[in-house]
Order: structure tokens, then C-alpha cells, then sequence
């Protein structure tokens, strides 16, 4: 299992370009499930999750071809998608225990074949994501779900019906597959109290090439009329929102200058409000957003996390990072998963000053100076915030179980050693 090092000390400065976005790209993946023609995803990036996600589909029987691309010339991933004829409607366990995203498959397949079967899904620790909407929202479009021995059999008699879906909470997930299932639905379907984060938007873009009929795309109703047959379609994938705000913090937390290249400010609006607020100069541009902190004195403020276009919940562990460096002190509280504070440890190891207050809510105090040390990564964002204190850190910090980077950081010790960090991936040879 690798291990990441960095030596902390260095102000990064110039230019990192953002990659696809991984949030995007997987259930765009799974959309291609809903024709028998070619779909073609362009500006993939390069992940151990995207890697992931098409074993799936090839047990299923797509045929997958990847392509080595060129976008705004930066060096990219073309993969073409055709699902001819499902030669399975099961997504089993070994495949669905690696990445909870696997349930984007469930609306695709009962929507085209009537059945599906899923494993109940796996994924980041960071808390309880059940799949009650997903499947009481499928129900209400006629089919018929139970539950045994650790997988979800759903299936429908002809074809899905289109439904008003109230969603009793906001969800990403739940937003997708019900929207892909409502495509090759019969009539007219409303989900009400849908996620607008922009990956979805992404999503209706897509099925809409391919012959959906989707309105109200970025707002929390969307109004879909089912159609008989979807075609094929070349889409692009947008930028990775996630990883541009990561990257902004890099550059924040070093006192650096980084221009994000690729970047969509619309998709960023609040993380880069918060960072002016702390006394970073930002500046957006129509595709790159320069995050510049060069002698700026850093105040910390208070982060709630919401729902697009609140502040995103996967920015938040970076951001909590960022505060240890900031003078005063900052409260951190957590609306959406009830377990993200598992970072905290590891960085209370590296002297920093944290009360956690049930699973919601962290105070956090600006610290001097943080120590290298050896850290373990608990989940994919908190594994980016030990990367970050771990660029400040006087010494070196050790970063084991990366595997977490690689599921959403693509060519991460690349892009940070091209703007001046010490940081290079070792080997491990023992267990852990």
C-alpha cells in the first residue's frame, strides 16, 4: 500500500490544471446504460473510481473503448460506451462494495430492462447514506423492490410510469438515478426538492443530447417526458468543482498563488467567497479562477455545509485545515453526513487545536505551527486534508492509505510538484 511524503515549508505558486470531474463523470457513465447506441465522454479523468465504474459495466456488457485525448491541451481520457444488449442485470458485491456510486446502475436498468439487481452499496466511512429515496421514489414509478440477502431486487412489469416524486430531502444521489429512470418512463415525471448541484445539471445535459426531454436543469424541479428509445451522444465532461476548490486551499494554506486552469467559478461561488472573506485575493475568470494569498494575514470563519449552492460538503475537511493557519477562531459545522470528522485525530497529532462537538459541529483555533507526522487517511477528502497540513507542517508528514487520493485526485504529486511542494509517493512493503 503506497504512502504519500511531503516535506511542508513551501509557498506553491503557478498553474494547475483541473481535471473532469469524477461526481460528473460516474453517472454519466451509467446514463449510456439507457441506449443501445454509442455514447462518447470526453475530458474523463483518470481515477481508480472511473476504472471501477467501467468493470462494472463490462460485466454487465458494454463495450468500452478508451482513448488517449487532448483537451484545452492537457492530456485526457476519451471513453466510448455501447450497451448493445445487457448480458447481466446484476451488479454484485465485489463490484458495489468498492464504490458507493455503483447505484447509479439501478435507474438506467430497470428503466430499459425492468429489473435490476444491486448489492447494497459500499464507499467512504463518513456516515449512513441510505438508499430509502432511490427506492421508495422507483416504487412510486410502479416497480416493485425487496430487499434479501444483501441485495436490492427491483423490477417492473413493462415499463416505469411517470410519477410526481416529492424528495423528503435533498439528494444527490437519489436526484440522479430517479431522473435517468425517468427518461424511458411513460408520461410526464416531477421531482420536486431535486439536488441542483452542477454535476447533475451535467447529467440532464447529457440525456437530453441523447434524446431526453428535461426541463427546469438547475433548479429543485425538474420536469422530464418519457420517450420510447434514447440514441447515442458525445458529451463533455465539466470540471471537477472538488478538486478546484482543493487546489484553492493549497494555495491559501501555503500563502501561495495558484491559477486554477479549467476552473468553473459559477459551480464555486461560496468556497471562493469564504476565502475572500478570509483575506485571499481571488480572481475569476471565464474558465480559471487565481487564488492568491502571497502576504496575506488569514481571519478564520465559520462554514456550514448545504446543498449546492450552499458551501459542498467535500470542501469541508480542506477547509477545516485552512483554519488552523488563520488567526481567531472558527466553527465548522456539518449538515449533511453525520461522520466527517474523522481527519481530526490525525491532525490533532500534528498539533493542531480542534474541539469536535457531537458528529455536527468543530471549533477550530489557529495554531502557530503544525509538526510533521505520520497520518492516516480515513476517507477521500479528509485524505486531501492531510495533504494540505502536511504542506505547512515544519518536517515530515507521512500520509499512509492513499488509496483514498486515488479514487478523486487525478496526478495529484504531479500537479502539486509542478507549483513547488516536496511531495513524492513511496512504496510500503508492511501491512496497514
Amino acid at each position: 500500500m503506497d504512502k504519500i511524503k511531503i516535506t511542508g515549508g513551501k509557498c506553491l505558486e503557478g498553474k494547475i490544471y483541473i481535471s473532469g470531474a469524477k461526481n460528473a463523470a460516474l453517472p454519466l457513465i451509467c446514463a449510456s446504460l439507457l441506449t443501445d447506441e454509442t455514447v462518447t465522454l470526453t475530458n474523463m479523468p483518470m481515477l481508480s473510481d472511473i476504472k471501477a465504474m467501467n468493470a462494472l459495466l463490462e460485466q454487465l456488457g458494454t463495450q468500452i473503448d478508451e482513448f488517449d485525448d487532448f483537451v484545452d491541451n492537457h492530456p485526457s481520457k476519451t471513453y466510448s460506451y455501447r450497451t448493445k444488449e445487457a448480458t447481466s442485470l446484476t451488479a454484485p458485491y465485489d463490484y458495489v462494495r468498492k464504490m458507493r456510486a455503483s447505484y447509479y446502475v439501478l435507474g438506467p436498468l430497470l428503466a430499459r430492462y425492468g429489473k435490476c439487481e444491486l448489492s447494497l452499496p459500499g464507499g467512504c466511512a463518513i456516515g449512513a447514506r441510505p438508499m430509502d429515496i432511490h427506492l421508495s421514489s422507483l416504487e412510486q414509478m410502479g416497480a416493485s423492490i425487496e430487499i434479501k440477502n444483501g441485495y436490492i431486487h427491483a423490477k417492473v412489469d413493462k415499463r416505469l410510469k411517470g410519477a410526481h416524486i416529492i424528495f423528503p430531502m435533498v439528494s444527490v444521489g437519489a436526484t440522479c438515478n430517479v431522473l435517468m429512470a425517468a427518461t424511458l418512463a411513460e408520461g410526464r415525471t416531477v421531482l420536486e426538492n431535486a439536488a441542483k448541484e452542477p454535476e447533475i445539471g451535467d447529467l440532464a445535459n447529457l440525456l437530453n443530447a441523447m434524446g431526453a426531454k428535461i426541463e427546469g436543469i438547475g433548479t429543485a424541479v425538474l420536469t422530464i417526458d418519457g420517450v420510447d428509445k434514447l440514441h447515442g451522444a458525445k458529451h463533455k465532461v465539466i470540471a471537477d468543482r472538488i478538486e478546484a476548490g482543493s487546489y484553492a486551499v493549497a494555495a491559501a494554506i501555503t500563502r501561495g498563488k495558484i491559477e486554477l486552469i479549467n476552473a468553473l467559478p459559477s459551480t464555486l461561488k461560496r468556497p471562493m467567497q469564504v476565502l475572500r472573506d478570509m483575506g485571499v485575493r481571488v480572481t475569476e475568470n471565464e474558465n480559471s479562477i487565481l487564488v492568491d494569498a502571497k502576504g496575506c494575514t488569514l481571519v478564520g470563519k465559520d462554514i456550514m455545509t448545504e446543498p449546492f449552492p450552499g458551501f459542498p460538503t467535500d470542501l469541508q475537511a480542506q477547509f477545516l485545515a485552512l483554519m488552523l493557519t488563520a488567526e481567531g477562531a472558527s466553527m465548522i459545522t456539518e449538515t449533511i453526513f453525520e461522520n466527517r470528522f474523522m481527519h481530526v485525530p490525525e491532525l490533532l497529532r500534528m498539533g493542531a487545536n480542534i474541539n469536535v462537538h457531537g458528529h455536527a459541529s468543530a471549533i477550530v483555533r489557529g495554531v502557530k505551527k503544525l509538526s510533521g507526522a505520520p497520518v492516516m487517511a480515513t476517507d477521500l477528502r479528509a485524505s486531501f486534508a492531510l495533504i494540505l497540513a502536511g504542506l505547512v507542517a515544519e518536517g515530515e508528514t507521512i500520509v499512509n492509505r492513499v488509496y483514498h487520493l486515488d479514487r478523486g485526485y487525478e496526478k495529484l504529486e504531479e500537479k502539486l510538484r509542478g507549483v513547488g511542494a516536496q511531495i513524492e509517493r513511496i512504496k510500503d512493503d508492511s501491512e496497514g
